[in-house]
């Protein structure tokens, strides 16, 4: 029914692995203390927020989490 194609949008060609990167990258990404983590508390939270100042402001901080 569903076919899943393993195409990336643009080529890559990987000649060494750096261990260093890989470590900074996971551990931006991965975890209970990461921007992603952290962005996605962000998210949640502003849906809680009793005025749409808070949310607003919640909604770019999260934002903001993402881009850095």
């Amino acid at each position: 029914m569903f076919k899943y194609d393993k195409k990336l949008p643009y080529p890559i060609d990987i000649k060494r692995k750096d261990l260093k990167m890989a470590k900074a990258i996971l551990t931006q990404f991965g975890g209970a203390n990461s921007e992603l983590a952290a962005a996605l508390r962000y998210f949640s939270q502003k849906f809680t927020m009793p005025d749409k100042h808070g949310e607003a402001l919640l909604n770019d901080i999260a934002t903001e989490e993402l881009i850095q």
